[in-house]
């Protein structure tokens, strides 16, 4: 016996180790980068699984289906809360740009369905790999399964779904990356570089922070001593940290002294300061009359806490930064900062303008006494804990799968959201429940995460396995057909965005670039915008179409595998 014929009868008989073989494969193939492209871990591991597929291993449909159920809850329970908060008219203005993303794309598919005498799971892959969202092929297989049609022919449809996925994917990620990052700068006849500058400080930021990363603590705290400013006080030094940072200690003759803004300062007093690091540096670059600066804070016995929390006052929607503490009745203090903003997986850049959105996640700075009434005012803290609810994911997905059975006709043709369309939205709900109460015991970030990643992971990997030995007779008809296809419809829905975005809603080029990545879900399109840009004012525009996309795309599966069906006529 052959090497590759003991392998062979050895994955067959433990089809457990050819599952975990391509996850370990896939995933270290994922991480080799090319420039700016990487595959990641899901593509790789379909690749491997194709491969190894080939061999004839498979695993029990029920396996795939769990990890699928899995997957596509979590990612609704993720997305759930950035989803609902992006509905406003904001949100919607930029969220224009999905509509079009789905329109065009279906649009190309049927055209594509139609001419090139596609089935129904090559058009559906074809969406899914042009689209790069892995979630079409789990909602299309899925829809694929509750054809009436003979087991055999739904099986080799549903390969053809993971074939064509796999391969107008790698082509439709080259593209979207390149396409964004290097063409439409000069389609758009702009210096990607300068306008993502002049938008870094137009809100607020400094030209020579604006490429920079955290090689130093974004939060410092630093002592003057007052040589010549006697007469100044306390509200006019804090107004030269432009909301930047506040005074926290006051020392005289060597004792520690209350003070108010309207405190005068006196000559050698040592004053604390505490703020974002460019705010203090800036202010003492600034200010005339401080003397010698030190960074051992030690004898203003100052101590610091900080706070997680999700923004839930429908006040702050829409206000700055610099807003929180300012006005008659500021929601925050002036001692309390803001040292992160996280909206959905992205971390914001902490600048003066940015504006703020419900179900943002703000981590505070501040003392004690200051700290709790400013969480308060601004939403609900975030309860940590490694703590899974395993009920409330279990629930969800039961009433999801209950609500996928349910079916509408419209016309000739029947629609269903099946049983990963109802999971997520039942994952929508649940996450966006928990939003609105993040103090009450639910799903820990990470473990959502996990059961996304390994979800998707394990789900691909058994679809892989069993579409391997078909996959070779796809390429073969097809050719080189379908990754022009893959190309052509990762390229015109995001031109059509652009236009759209740059002549009549007239969006700043860096925004509308990092708003044409979120449609398309793809990370390393932002990457490249991000780099070409020099900074991350493309990640105001991707938050938000990507959590739209990353909720309406999984939900085209079952409509493509329909109008598909009926184009080819199935």
């Amino acid at each position: 016996m052959t090497l590759m014929g003991w392998v062979g009868d050895v994955l067959r008989a433990h089809p457990e180790i050819a599952l975990f073989l391509c996850l370990s494969i896939g995933y270290a193939v994922g991480q080799i980068r090319f420039g700016p492209i990487q595959l990641g871990g899901i593509c790789g591991t379909l690749i491997a699984a194709l491969l190894v597929g080939q061999l004839g291993v498979t695993l029990e449909a029920n396996v795939k289906n769990v990890f699928f159920m899995l997957f596509i809850f979590a990612l609704g329970y993720a997305g759930g809360p950035q989803f609902f908060a992006n509905l406003n008219a904001k949100g919607l203005r930029i969220g224009l740009l999905c509509l079009i993303e789905v329109v065009v794309v279906l649009a190309l598919v049927l055209a594509a369905t139609h001419f090139m005498k596609l089935d129904v799971g090559t058009a559906a892959g074809l969406m899914a790999g042009a689209a790069t969202e892995s979630a079409v092929v789990g909602t299309a297989t899925d829809a694929i399964s509750k054809l009436a049609l003979p087991a055999e022919q739904i099986h080799q449809l549903q390969a053809n779904v993971v074939t064509a996925y796999s391969i107008t994917y790698i082509f439709g990620l080259i593209t979207i990356v390149v396409v964004t990052s290097q063409v439409f700068p000069l389609i758009l006849r702009v210096n990607l570089r300068e306008e993502a500058e002049k938008l870094w400080k137009a809100m607020g930021g400094r030209e020579e922070d604006s490429g920079t990363s955290a090689a130093a603590p974004e939060l410092v705290g630093r002592v003057y001593e007052i040589t010549s400013d006697a007469g100044g006080t306390v509200a006019r030094l804090d107004e030269r940290l432009l909301a930047g940072g506040s005074m926290q200690g006051l020392i005289r003759g060597g004792q520690r002294i209350d003070f108010t803004p309207d405190t005068r300062f006196e000559v050698g007093d040592r004053v604390l300061v505490v703020g974002h690091r460019r705010a203090v540096v800036d202010m003492a670059t600034a200010a005339a009359g401080l003397g010698r600066e030190s960074a051992d804070t030690g004898d203003f016995g100052l101590v610091l806490q900080s706070a997680d929390l999700v923004l839930r006052n429908k006040a702050a929607q829409g206000q700055s930064l610099r807003q929180l503490s300012e006005g008659s009745r500021p929601l925050v203090g002036r001692s309390v900062l803001v040292a992160r903003v996280e909206r959905g997986t992205q971390l914001m850049p902490l600048l003066p303008e940015l504006t703020l959105q419900l179900g943002d996640k703000l981590q505070l700075v501040g003392t004690a006494q200051e700290l709790a009434p400013a969480v308060a005012a601004l939403g609900e803290p975030v309860l940590k804990s490694s703590k899974t609810n395993i009920a409330l994911a279990s629930i969800g997905i039961v009433l999801g799968v209950w609500i996928g059975m349910f079916s509408a006709k419209f016309g000739s043709i029947a629609m269903s959201l099946g049983t990963g369309g109802g999971a997520l939205l039942t994952g929508l709900v649940f996450g966006w429940y928990q939003a609105r109460h993040p103090s009450r015991l639910s799903i820990p970030e990470d473990a959502a995460g996990l059961l996304k990643d390994i979800g998707l992971a394990t789900f691909i990997a058994c679809v892989g396995l069993a579409s391997g030995p078909q996959a070779l007779d796809l390429v073969r008809k097809y050719g080189v057909s379908l990754p022009l296809m893959g190309v052509a419809i990762a390229v015109i829905p995001a031109f059509c965005s652009l236009l759209v975005g740059h002549r009549l809603l007239k969006f700043e080029a860096p925004v509308l670039l990092g708003a044409i990545a979120g449609q398309q879900c793809s990370t390393p399109a932002l990457s490249a915008i991000q780099s070409a840009a020099g900074n991350t004012t493309p990640l105001l525009g991707y938050t938000i179409t990507y959590a739209i996309s990353n909720v309406i795309l999984p939900l085209m599966g079952p409509i493509i595998v329909a109008l598909a069906g009926l184009v080819a006529g199935h």
